[in-house]
């Protein structure tokens, strides 16, 4: 769905604030207490989630990146103000780390997002190169059956054949269609061009003014 200019520009006052390092928690009891809105971003590892959030915050380091695949092992919160947070949960799948370590962590992701109250849209991140693989698929299971509102976010799409762009599009549209909730738009993104970026952050200020 187009944004209109309005749209677009609430957007970029949303994300043009201090953005500030709010909180890391790795278990439930060390969650910051729930206040306004809370936006998460997941995806398999090394898809892009700092980047994505750095882009979107035009702040270069405001969240860390890493080649390293599994290095985000906590719940990363961020904020401008009281009303909206942004999370980068520990990445899915591949991880360079030991195998209880994975499998301590991703339980603990998998309980924030079944039982925080104040999470409104979780933004699944794919990398566009590839599309959904059997990982998010079990992502998109858990978001379901927890009645946790996504929506599709394909990262890297600068590194995709403009000519392969609308079947890329259109496939992981189809996969959607019977998920009950899933968003049905898909935001083609690229932290690197800037592509897409002021339509997700269109997106998240939509979803705030909803709630106002």
């Amino acid at each position: 769905m187009p944004f209109s200019s309005s749209e677009i520009e609430a957007g970029r006052k949303l994300f043009a604030a201090d953005w500030q390092f709010v909180a890391a928690a790795g278990t439930l009891e060390r969650l910051p207490p729930m206040q306004g809105l809370e936006i998460a971003f997941a995806g398999r590892s090394n898809v892009g989630k700092s980047s994505l959030i750095n882009a979107l915050t035009s702040r270069k380091a405001l969240a860390r990146t890493s080649h390293t695949p599994g290095r985000t092992q906590e719940l990363i919160f961020f904020s401008a103000s009281p009303a909206l947070s942004l999370v980068d949960m520990p990445g899915y799948g591949y991880a360079a780390a030991p195998v209880e370590t994975v499998k301590t962590w991703s339980e603990f992701a998998k309980d924030y997002l079944r039982g925080r109250r104040n999470l409104y849209r979780v933004y699944v991140l794919v990398d566009a190169r590839h599309g959904l693989k059997a990982v998010d698929l079990a992502m998109l299971d858990l978001l379901d059956q927890a009645a946790v509102s996504y929506q599709l976010v394909l990262t890297k799409g600068d590194e995709v054949k403009e000519k392969d762009v609308p079947a890329r599009i259109a496939g992981v549209k189809a996969s959607l269609a019977r998920r009950p909730a899933a968003y049905p738009d898909v935001i083609l993104s690229s932290s690197r061009t800037g592509a897409g970026l002021p339509e997700l952050r269109a997106a998240i200020a939509a979803l705030l003014a909803e709630r106002a």
